[in-house]
C-alpha cells in the first residue's frame, strides 16, 4: 500500500524517477481570493515540473456549490493536459498547512490514482529543507489518464439529511468551532450559521501540525474527545468539501475504512432554509 505521505528527503531523492509524479495543490481559503493571486504565487515558486492542480478550477462549475467533483470525462482531460498520468506515483503538496493537498489525495483516488502520497510539510517543509524550488509555468507531455469514478465515496445531501435524522452513521464537521457553534459568520456569504443536526465537531486544523497529521496516538484522542467512534461509519463535512477531507485523512491513517465525503457540505446545507439547522 502506497504511503499516505512522503518525506521531503524521500521525494528528493526519488524526484528524477520516471514512475514519480509531483502536483502542486495549493489553494486558498475562502475569502483571501481578492488579496492573494494563487496563480502569480505558483509561478513565483514550485516543485521543479509540478503542474498547477488547481481544486478550484477542476470543480464542477456546473453546480451553484463550491468544489463539488467533476465529471469523470472532464477530470480525465484536465489531467491529460496537465500531463498526468495515473499509472505513475502521484505526490501533491500545499503551502504546507495541509490544507488543500489531501483534497487533491481524495479526489485522484476517487477517480481511480492508486498510488498518491501527499508530501509532508508541503511546500514550506520542502524549502525549509534546503531543497530548490523552480518558476514560470510547467508544460509537460501529455498524460495517460482514465478516470473511473468511485460514487461511493461521495454523499448527497438525501443521504446525509436522512442519516441525520434516523442515524446509521457519523456525522463530523470540520469547521471551526465557532462556525460549528453559529457564533460567526460563514466566511462564504449568503450561508447561514450552524451545523447539521447530531453532527459532531472535529476542526480540521487541531489533526495537523507542522504540515502533516499529529500522531496516532493524538488523533485518536481528539475523536475520542469529541465522541466519533472510530469502529463505525463516518460522514466528513465542512464548509466546501475541502477540509472534511483532512478528517477523512486522519481516519484513513488510524485504518478506518468506511468514511465518505458530503460534498455539497455546509456550502449546500447552510444555502437551504427548508433544511434543518442546530446552532
Amino acid at each position: 500500500m502506497t504511503a499516505i505521505f512522503v518525506s521531503a528527503d524521500w521525494l528528493k531523492e526519488h524526484y528524477t524517477e520516471e514512475t514519480l509524479q509531483v502536483l502542486d495543490a495549493r489553494m486558498l481559503p475562502p475569502g483571501q481570493e481578492a488579496v492573494r493571486d494563487l496563480q502569480a504565487e505558483y509561478l513565483a515558486g514550485h516543485l521543479p515540473n509540478a503542474p498547477f492542480f488547481d481544486i478550484e478550477a477542476l470543480s464542477d462549475h456546473t453546480s451553484p456549490y463550491p468544489h463539488m467533483m467533476p465529471r469523470a470525462e472532464s477530470f480525465a482531460v484536465a489531467m491529460r493536459e496537465l500531463g498526468v498520468s495515473q499509472d505513475k506515483h502521484l505526490v501533491v503538496y500545499d503551502e504546507g498547512n495541509l490544507f488543500s493537498a489531501p483534497r487533491a489525495w481524495w479526489m485522484l483516488r476517487a477517480f481511480g490514482c492508486e498510488n498518491v502520497s501527499i508530501l509532508a510539510g508541503g511546500l514550506q517543509g520542502w524549502k525549509a529543507a534546503g531543497f530548490d524550488v523552480a518558476t514560470g509555468p510547467v508544460s509537460l507531455p501529455e498524460g495517460e489518464f482514465e478516470a473511473t469514478y468511485d460514487g461511493t465515496q461521495v454523499k448527497r445531501l438525501t443521504d446525509v439529511l436522512l442519516i441525520s435524522h434516523e442515524g446509521g452513521a457519523q456525522i463530523v464537521d470540520a469547521r471551526a468551532a465557532n462556525r460549528f457553534n453559529a457564533e460567526v459568520d460563514e466566511p462564504r456569504p449568503g450561508l447561514l450559521r450552524g451545523h447539521i443536526p447530531h453532527s459532531l465537531n472535529v476542526p480540521w486544523n487541531s489533526l495537523v501540525v507542522n504540515g502533516e497529521l499529529k500522531s496516532a496516538a493524538e488523533l485518536r484522542d481528539l475523536f475520542a474527545l469529541a465522541g466519533v467512534k472510530l469502529d463505525q461509519p463516518v460522514i466528513a463535512s465542512c464548509g466546501s468539501g475541502v477540509t472534511a477531507v483532512v478528517v477523512i485523512l486522519a481516519l484513513t491513517s488510524l485504518g478506518v475504512r468506511d468514511v465518505t465525503l458530503y460534498d455539497g457540505s455546509w456550502g449546500e446545507w447552510g444555502s437551504r432554509d427548508d433544511l434543518p439547522i442546530e446552532k
